[in-house]
Protein backbone atom coordinates (compact mmCIF):
# COMPACT_ATOMS: atom_id res chain seq x y z
CA UNK A 1 0.00 0.00 0.00
CA UNK A 2 1.37 3.42 -0.93
CA UNK A 3 2.03 5.75 2.01
CA UNK A 4 0.46 9.20 1.51
CA UNK A 5 3.12 11.84 0.96
CA UNK A 6 1.97 13.99 3.87
CA UNK A 7 2.34 11.02 6.24
CA UNK A 8 5.84 10.31 4.90
CA UNK A 9 6.81 13.98 5.38
CA UNK A 10 5.40 13.94 8.91
CA UNK A 11 7.47 10.88 9.76
CA UNK A 12 10.60 12.54 8.37
CA UNK A 13 9.91 15.67 10.39
CA UNK A 14 9.43 13.59 13.56
CA UNK A 15 12.67 11.72 12.91
CA UNK A 16 14.55 14.97 12.25
CA UNK A 17 13.18 16.58 15.41
CA UNK A 18 14.10 13.58 17.56
CA UNK A 19 17.61 13.42 16.11
CA UNK A 20 18.14 17.13 16.58
CA UNK A 21 17.09 17.02 20.22
CA UNK A 22 19.41 14.09 20.88
CA UNK A 23 22.48 15.73 19.35
CA UNK A 24 21.95 19.25 20.68
CA UNK A 25 20.55 18.78 24.16
CA UNK A 26 20.79 21.88 26.32
CA UNK A 27 23.13 22.31 29.26
CA UNK A 28 21.27 22.07 32.56
CA UNK A 29 21.85 22.52 36.24
CA UNK A 30 21.90 19.21 38.07
CA UNK A 31 22.82 17.26 34.95
CA UNK A 32 24.69 14.67 37.05
CA UNK A 33 22.13 14.38 39.85
CA UNK A 34 21.35 10.76 39.00
CA UNK A 35 24.82 9.89 37.69
CA UNK A 36 27.30 11.51 40.06
CA UNK A 37 25.28 13.47 42.63
CA UNK A 38 28.28 14.85 44.53
CA UNK A 39 30.33 15.92 41.51
CA UNK A 40 30.40 19.60 42.53
CA UNK A 41 31.66 18.80 46.03
CA UNK A 42 34.33 16.46 44.66
CA UNK A 43 35.61 19.08 42.21
CA UNK A 44 35.44 21.85 44.79
CA UNK A 45 37.47 19.86 47.32
CA UNK A 46 40.20 19.08 44.79
CA UNK A 47 40.32 22.66 43.52
CA UNK A 48 40.46 24.06 47.04
CA UNK A 49 43.40 21.80 47.89
CA UNK A 50 45.24 22.95 44.78
CA UNK A 51 44.35 26.60 45.48
CA UNK A 52 45.82 26.34 48.98
CA UNK A 53 49.10 25.13 47.47
CA UNK A 54 49.45 28.05 45.04
CA UNK A 55 47.33 31.07 44.17
CA UNK A 56 48.41 30.72 40.53
CA UNK A 57 45.74 28.01 40.40
CA UNK A 58 43.07 30.72 40.14
CA UNK A 59 44.21 32.83 37.17
CA UNK A 60 45.67 29.78 35.42
CA UNK A 61 42.40 27.83 35.52
CA UNK A 62 40.28 30.84 34.56
CA UNK A 63 42.52 31.61 31.58
CA UNK A 64 42.51 27.94 30.55
CA UNK A 65 38.69 27.97 30.41
CA UNK A 66 38.65 31.10 28.26
CA UNK A 67 41.24 29.73 25.85
CA UNK A 68 39.39 26.44 25.59
CA UNK A 69 35.99 27.99 24.85
CA UNK A 70 37.29 30.47 22.25
CA UNK A 71 38.89 27.67 20.21
CA UNK A 72 36.56 24.91 19.00
CA UNK A 73 34.12 25.67 21.84
CA UNK A 74 34.06 24.52 25.47
CA UNK A 75 35.04 20.91 24.83
CA UNK A 76 38.29 20.57 26.80
CA UNK A 77 40.27 20.33 23.55
CA UNK A 78 42.87 22.60 25.17
CA UNK A 79 43.77 19.70 27.49
CA UNK A 80 44.64 17.25 24.71
CA UNK A 81 48.36 16.58 24.46
CA UNK A 82 48.67 15.06 20.99
CA UNK A 83 51.31 16.20 18.52
CA UNK A 84 50.85 19.87 17.51
CA UNK A 85 47.78 20.37 19.69
CA UNK A 86 46.15 23.66 20.72
CA UNK A 87 48.34 23.90 23.83
CA UNK A 88 51.46 23.95 21.61
CA UNK A 89 50.43 27.11 19.75
CA UNK A 90 52.40 30.27 20.71
CA UNK A 91 49.18 31.89 22.00
CA UNK A 92 48.65 28.96 24.38
CA UNK A 93 52.19 27.98 25.28
CA UNK A 94 52.23 30.55 28.13
CA UNK A 95 49.23 28.94 29.82
CA UNK A 96 50.38 28.12 33.33
CA UNK A 97 50.69 24.43 34.13
CA UNK A 98 48.71 24.90 37.34
CA UNK A 99 45.50 25.27 35.32
CA UNK A 100 46.01 21.93 33.59
CA UNK A 101 47.04 20.31 36.87
CA UNK A 102 43.89 21.58 38.57
CA UNK A 103 41.64 19.84 36.05
CA UNK A 104 43.67 16.62 36.14
CA UNK A 105 43.49 16.47 39.94
CA UNK A 106 39.78 17.28 39.98
CA UNK A 107 39.15 14.56 37.38
CA UNK A 108 41.06 12.06 39.53
CA UNK A 109 39.00 13.04 42.58
CA UNK A 110 35.75 12.53 40.66
CA UNK A 111 36.87 9.17 39.29
CA UNK A 112 37.79 7.88 42.73
CA UNK A 113 34.05 7.75 43.41
CA UNK A 114 32.83 4.49 41.84
CA UNK A 115 29.48 6.06 40.95
CA UNK A 116 31.19 8.81 38.98
CA UNK A 117 34.10 7.04 37.32
CA UNK A 118 34.35 7.94 33.62
CA UNK A 119 30.91 9.56 33.68
CA UNK A 120 31.83 13.25 34.04
CA UNK A 121 33.38 15.11 31.12
CA UNK A 122 36.66 16.98 31.39
CA UNK A 123 34.86 19.98 29.86
CA UNK A 124 32.36 20.06 32.73
CA UNK A 125 35.12 19.61 35.29
CA UNK A 126 36.96 22.59 33.79
CA UNK A 127 33.78 24.69 33.91
CA UNK A 128 33.19 23.79 37.57
CA UNK A 129 36.84 24.34 38.50
CA UNK A 130 36.70 27.79 36.90
CA UNK A 131 33.69 28.77 39.01
CA UNK A 132 35.44 27.48 42.11
CA UNK A 133 38.72 29.37 41.60
CA UNK A 134 36.81 32.61 40.96
CA UNK A 135 34.91 32.12 44.20
CA UNK A 136 37.98 31.03 46.20
CA UNK A 137 39.79 34.18 45.05
CA UNK A 138 37.02 36.34 46.49
CA UNK A 139 34.74 36.52 43.48
CA UNK A 140 31.07 35.54 43.21
CA UNK A 141 29.67 32.04 43.44
CA UNK A 142 27.44 31.12 40.51
CA UNK A 143 25.58 28.07 39.27
CA UNK A 144 27.21 26.14 36.44
CA UNK A 145 25.08 24.44 33.81
CA UNK A 146 26.46 21.02 32.90
CA UNK A 147 26.18 18.38 30.21
CA UNK A 148 29.18 19.20 28.01
CA UNK A 149 30.92 16.40 26.15
CA UNK A 150 34.64 16.28 25.37
CA UNK A 151 36.00 16.91 21.91
CA UNK A 152 38.39 14.49 20.21
CA UNK A 153 40.29 17.00 18.06
CA UNK A 154 42.93 19.56 19.02
CA UNK A 155 45.15 21.31 16.46
CA UNK A 156 47.53 24.24 16.51
CA UNK A 157 45.93 25.53 13.32
CA UNK A 158 42.56 26.01 15.01
CA UNK A 159 44.08 28.53 17.44
CA UNK A 160 45.21 30.86 14.66
CA UNK A 161 43.32 34.17 14.90
CA UNK A 162 40.91 32.67 17.46
CA UNK A 163 42.13 34.51 20.57
CA UNK A 164 42.21 38.27 21.29
CA UNK A 165 45.67 39.83 21.14
CA UNK A 166 47.04 42.37 23.66
CA UNK A 167 47.29 45.07 20.95
CA UNK A 168 43.64 44.78 19.81
CA UNK A 169 41.41 47.85 19.61
CA UNK A 170 37.72 47.80 20.55
CA UNK A 171 36.54 47.05 17.02
CA UNK A 172 38.77 43.97 16.86
CA UNK A 173 37.72 42.83 20.32
CA UNK A 174 34.01 43.29 19.62
CA UNK A 175 34.31 41.45 16.33
CA UNK A 176 36.00 38.44 17.95
CA UNK A 177 33.59 38.27 20.88
CA UNK A 178 30.49 38.73 18.72
CA UNK A 179 31.45 35.64 16.72
CA UNK A 180 30.72 33.68 19.90
CA UNK A 181 27.50 35.51 20.68
CA UNK A 182 29.10 37.71 23.33
CA UNK A 183 28.18 41.39 23.62
CA UNK A 184 30.41 44.38 24.35
CA UNK A 185 29.23 44.30 27.97
CA UNK A 186 30.24 40.62 28.12
CA UNK A 187 33.62 41.59 26.70
CA UNK A 188 34.21 44.25 29.35
CA UNK A 189 33.00 41.98 32.16
CA UNK A 190 35.18 39.04 31.08
CA UNK A 191 38.17 41.38 30.76
CA UNK A 192 37.69 41.95 34.48
CA UNK A 193 39.18 38.49 34.96
CA UNK A 194 42.52 40.27 34.54
CA UNK A 195 42.07 41.41 38.12
CA UNK A 196 43.85 38.17 39.12
CA UNK A 197 45.80 37.48 35.94
CA UNK A 198 49.46 37.88 35.13
CA UNK A 199 51.41 38.40 31.93
CA UNK A 200 54.96 38.44 30.64
CA UNK A 201 57.13 41.39 29.70
CA UNK A 202 57.25 40.61 25.99
CA UNK A 203 53.44 40.90 25.76
CA UNK A 204 53.43 44.65 26.51
CA UNK A 205 57.04 45.87 26.23
CA UNK A 206 56.21 47.87 23.09
CA UNK A 207 53.98 50.11 25.23
CA UNK A 208 56.84 51.17 27.50
CA UNK A 209 59.83 51.25 25.13
CA UNK A 210 58.98 51.68 21.46
CA UNK A 211 55.36 52.72 21.11
CA UNK A 212 55.89 55.11 18.19
CA UNK A 213 58.40 57.54 16.66
CA UNK A 214 56.77 60.40 18.55
CA UNK A 215 56.47 58.72 21.92
CA UNK A 216 58.36 55.75 23.28
CA UNK A 217 55.70 55.29 25.96
CA UNK A 218 52.05 54.76 25.07
CA UNK A 219 50.36 58.08 25.99
CA UNK A 220 47.29 56.21 27.27
CA UNK A 221 49.51 54.58 29.92
CA UNK A 222 49.93 56.23 33.31
CA UNK A 223 53.51 57.59 33.19
CA UNK A 224 54.43 56.59 36.75
CA UNK A 225 53.04 53.11 36.12
CA UNK A 226 55.03 52.92 32.87
CA UNK A 227 58.27 53.66 34.75
CA UNK A 228 57.39 51.01 37.34
CA UNK A 229 56.89 48.52 34.53
CA UNK A 230 60.28 49.49 33.08
CA UNK A 231 61.93 48.69 36.42
CA UNK A 232 60.29 45.25 36.45
CA UNK A 233 60.88 44.68 32.75
CA UNK A 234 64.21 46.21 31.66
CA UNK A 235 65.03 45.86 27.98
CA UNK A 236 67.60 43.14 28.52
CA UNK A 237 65.60 40.78 30.72
CA UNK A 238 63.99 37.38 30.47
CA UNK A 239 60.76 38.12 28.56
CA UNK A 240 59.01 35.35 30.50
CA UNK A 241 59.11 37.28 33.79
CA UNK A 242 55.54 37.41 35.14
CA UNK A 243 53.89 40.75 35.92
CA UNK A 244 50.57 41.10 37.75
CA UNK A 245 47.78 42.46 35.58
CA UNK A 246 46.39 44.27 38.63
CA UNK A 247 49.20 45.98 40.58
CA UNK A 248 46.93 46.87 43.52
CA UNK A 249 45.09 43.69 44.61
CA UNK A 250 46.62 40.97 42.41
CA UNK A 251 45.32 38.07 44.53
CA UNK A 252 41.73 39.20 44.94
CA UNK A 253 38.94 38.83 42.42
CA UNK A 254 37.39 42.29 42.69
CA UNK A 255 36.65 45.37 40.58
CA UNK A 256 40.08 46.97 41.09
CA UNK A 257 40.94 46.20 37.44
CA UNK A 258 38.35 48.76 36.33
CA UNK A 259 39.54 51.34 38.85
CA UNK A 260 43.01 50.87 37.38
CA UNK A 261 41.73 51.59 33.87
CA UNK A 262 40.36 54.93 35.08
CA UNK A 263 43.94 55.80 36.13
CA UNK A 264 45.63 54.62 32.92
CA UNK A 265 46.93 51.44 34.52
CA UNK A 266 45.68 48.85 32.05
CA UNK A 267 48.61 46.55 31.25
CA UNK A 268 47.59 45.75 27.66
CA UNK A 269 46.35 48.07 24.95
CA UNK A 270 43.30 45.79 24.83
CA UNK A 271 42.70 46.57 28.51
CA UNK A 272 43.16 50.33 28.42
CA UNK A 273 41.13 50.75 25.23
CA UNK A 274 38.04 49.74 27.19
CA UNK A 275 38.31 53.11 28.93
CA UNK A 276 39.84 55.25 26.19
CA UNK A 277 37.13 54.27 23.70
CA UNK A 278 33.94 56.20 24.48
CA UNK A 279 31.74 53.26 23.45
CA UNK A 280 32.82 51.12 26.43
CA UNK A 281 33.91 53.84 28.86
CA UNK A 282 30.60 54.08 30.72
CA UNK A 283 30.58 50.32 31.37
CA UNK A 284 34.10 50.54 32.81
CA UNK A 285 33.01 53.45 35.03
CA UNK A 286 29.98 51.49 36.23
CA UNK A 287 32.01 48.41 37.12
CA UNK A 288 34.67 50.56 38.82
CA UNK A 289 32.08 52.22 41.05
CA UNK A 290 29.75 49.26 41.62
CA UNK A 291 31.34 45.89 42.34
CA UNK A 292 27.96 44.13 42.48
CA UNK A 293 27.19 45.35 38.96
CA UNK A 294 30.50 43.90 37.78
CA UNK A 295 29.88 40.57 39.52
CA UNK A 296 26.40 40.28 38.04
CA UNK A 297 27.66 41.07 34.53
CA UNK A 298 30.58 38.67 34.96
CA UNK A 299 28.25 35.82 35.96
CA UNK A 300 26.07 36.49 32.91
CA UNK A 301 29.09 36.68 30.62
CA UNK A 302 30.94 33.59 31.85
CA UNK A 303 27.69 31.60 31.75
CA UNK A 304 27.27 32.59 28.10
CA UNK A 305 30.94 31.84 27.45
CA UNK A 306 30.48 28.36 28.92
CA UNK A 307 27.86 27.57 26.26
CA UNK A 308 30.04 28.47 23.28
CA UNK A 309 30.33 25.59 20.80
CA UNK A 310 29.48 22.93 23.38
CA UNK A 311 29.10 19.30 22.42
CA UNK A 312 26.11 17.61 24.06
CA UNK A 313 23.92 14.53 23.73
CA UNK A 314 25.63 12.00 21.47
CA UNK A 315 28.37 14.38 20.30
CA UNK A 316 31.96 13.98 21.46
CA UNK A 317 32.78 11.63 24.31
CA UNK A 318 33.51 11.39 28.04
CA UNK A 319 37.29 11.16 28.12
CA UNK A 320 38.83 8.60 30.45
CA UNK A 321 42.07 10.58 30.37
CA UNK A 322 41.66 14.34 29.90
CA UNK A 323 44.93 14.55 27.95
CA UNK A 324 43.99 12.14 25.17
CA UNK A 325 40.90 10.96 23.29
CA UNK A 326 39.54 7.53 24.17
Amino acid sequence: MEVPSFVFLSLLLLLFTTTTKTSSAQLTRGFYNNICPNVEQLVRSAVNQKFQQTFVTAPATLRLFFHDCFVRGCDASILLANNKAEKDHPDDITLAGDGFDTVIKAKAAVDRDSRCRNKVSCADILALATRDVVNLAGGPFYNVELGRRDGRISTMASVQRSLPAPHFNLNQLNSMFSIHGLSQTDLVALSGAHTIGFSHCNRFSNRIYKFSQRSRIDPSLNLQYAFQLRQMCPLKVDPRIAINMDPITPQKFDNQYFKNLLQGKGLFTSDQVLFTDSRSRDTVKLFASNEKAFESAFIDAITKLGKVGVKTGNQGEIRIDCTRPN
